[in-house]
């Protein structure tokens, strides 16, 4: 019999799976904060539930809780003061495995049936989140409710789609029948059961805690995995308005909700103990290289899915529209000040300058017109500090700060203020000069609003400069302006070596760091910025294990 959660989205479920196959523009999910999307009311209602959690004990009713931790600082500048609870990481684990069995026991359908409904949920709550997302992350408001809402549910739905097409190929039964000339066949009826591997844990970031989740949370939930989200510290209100509604979908349905708990830690040895705990099997993690390597190294016990520091670049060799090159580079550095894994560091120029629809320019004066690009699009505060957003961290404020040191100065950053909040960290791009020889520069992630011109001999040098760049130090996306074929075709082939997603001549509405859920494929799994693509049916495939079990009939 259907699960009734399965027949209620099976629908969405089929047209998710067919886009994933098609990989053309497909979305269930409203990317505007449309009253007529999400009714008169959404808007107002979420603000208000988001504010009803500040300064409150988050209560999440979960095992082995033994305090309270409230760590996260908003870098608006708003007191948050939301008390989570903190439980002892071992009491987790034994509770996520003891769920199991009655997770295994649901069947594919009615796992995938549960996790829409969650999806959907989720969905019904956007502007709740994305105020959670903006205040904890410093996102812009629109890009917290696009990146930290829809785009997220659709990234979370993209992985259900995926779990559901590879658990669907295996039949539950079979009977097997071999012929024994004139004695009797021999004659066997097998069940083929899917079983999750064990418990899941992801480690969420402190800029996308919903994009950067959700595919792992569901993945590992659609498989048949009890999962423990474990946030980053000063992003977690929005890992736990999703870890509590996925308990309430799960105790609804008689499920034990300890199959998501939201584990937040108040020291790093605690982390290390679930990361490295036997029971625990997969492990998503994005974040930076020294605890990401630690992760890799030490729990060898799980599969890692480890997105890590890279150096994004683009390669500028020649254009025919100048205008429109430096207006979409503008905005790819300006975005949520460069708090992305995908946007571009280090832009790759030649020092003797580029052919362009407006004449020759040299590498000078192409670095100028980029800053005045860039000067011009935050020209109008309220533009600005939209895109800009507000810096997350300590250690990225420190970082813009220092970037003097690393090159010339093409365009320096400036603080703005913001008209709403006061207190908010907003820091414009810095663009630095410097030469391909400097390698100590460009060539170590800096994360933040901080990129660098890069001089190179000539279009054929930045070519393979990009494709060393990507092949030591990793990188989620490169880029490519040329007006020639062979260039396209020699950066095209590189990029097949190197294992990287390539953009072309991108001019209009469609950026270098953005990524498409159901059509872009999130990471190649071929270079050190990932070790595994997060849109497709491996990052699904080894999260469970087929059993069988036969026996004769007659």
């Amino acid at each position: 019999m259907t699960h009734p959660l399965f027949a209620q989205h099976q629908a969405t479920l089929e047209a998710a799976v067919a886009a994933i196959h098609g990989r053309g523009y497909w979305s269930p999910h409203a990317e505007m904060p449309s009253p007529k999307a999400y009714g008169e009311t959404a808007a107002e209602d979420g603000r208000q539930a988001f504010e009803a959690q500040l300064g409150r004990d988050f209560v999440l009713e979960q095992p082995g809780q033994r305090g309270w931790a409230a760590p996260e600082r908003s870098p608006y500048g708003v007191e948050l003061g939301v008390r989570y609870p903190v439980c002892a990481p071992d009491a987790l684990v034994a509770a996520a495995q003891a769920a199991m069995e009655g997770w295994r026991g649901v069947g594919a359908e009615g796992r995938v049936g549960v996790c829409l409904e969650i999806i959907a949920r989720l969905n019904r709550r956007s502007f709740e989140i994305a105020h959670a997302v903006m205040m904890t992350t410093g996102q812009g408001w629109m890009m917290a409710f696009q990146a930290g809402g829809a785009h997220a549910q659709d990234r979370g739905l993209e992985a259900v789609a995926y779990a559901w097409d590879e658990m669907r190929r295996i039949p539950a039964e079979a009977v097997w029948e071999k012929p024994q000339g004139k004695n009797p066949a021999l004659k066997m009826r097998k069940h083929f059961e899917l079983v999750g591997r064990g418990v899941a844990l992801v480690i969420g970031c402190g800029t996308f805690p919903t994009w950067n989740t959700y595919p792992g949370l569901f993945a590992a939930l659609a498989t048949g995995n009890p999962v423990i989200v474990k946030p980053h510290a000063n992003a977690i209100l929005p890992a736990a308005i999703t870890v509590r509604v996925a308990r309430e979908v799960l105790a609804e349905q008689g499920l034990d909700p300890n199959l998501v708990s939201l584990a937040v830690v108040d020291k790093r040895s605690d982390t290390q103990a679930l990361a490295t705990h036997p029971a625990v099997k997969s492990i998503d993690f994005t974040g930076g290289n020294a605890f990401g390597q630690w992760l890799l190294e030490h729990a060898r016990q799980a599969q890692v899915y480890a997105e890590l520091a890279g150096v994004n670049n683009v390669v500028i060799e020649s254009t025919d529209n100048y205008k429109a090159m430096l207006r979409n580079l503008a905005f790819t550095l300006s975005l949520y000040s460069g708090q992305m894994c995908t946007t571009t560091q280090a832009i790759l120029v030649p020092a003797g300058g580029i052919a362009t629809d407006q004449g020759h320019k040299g590498f000078d004066e192409l670095a100028a017109d980029l800053a005045a690009a860039i000067d011009k699009f935050l020209a109008d505060p309220a533009v600005a500090t939209a895109v800009l957003g507000a810096i997350q961290s300590e250690a990225t404020l420190a970082r813009i700060a220092e970037a003097g040191e690393y090159g010339r100065v093409v365009l320096a950053s400036r603080k703005l203020a913001h008209p709403e909040f006061p207190r908010a960290e907003v820091r414009t791009p810095v663009l630095l000069a410097c030469d391909a020889a400097d390698e100590a520069s460009y060539m170590e992630e800096r994360f933040g609003p901080i990129s660098f011109v890069v001089k190179v001999a000539d279009g054929a040098a930045a070519v393979a400069l990009s494709e060393r760049i990507v092949r030591e130090h990793g990188a989620l996306t490169v880029g490519l302006y040329s007006t020639r074929q062979d260039v396209i075709d020699a950066m095209t082939a590189a990029s097949w070596r190197a294992g990287v997603a390539l953009s072309i001549n991108l001019g209009g509405g469609v950026f270098v760091n953005q990524s498409a859920a159901f059509s872009d494929y999130h990471g190649v799994g071929m270079n050190p910025a990932a070790n595994a693509s997060y849109s497709d049916a491996a990052f699904v495939a080894n999260r469970f294990r087929v059993v069988q079990r036969r026996y004769h009939v007659e």
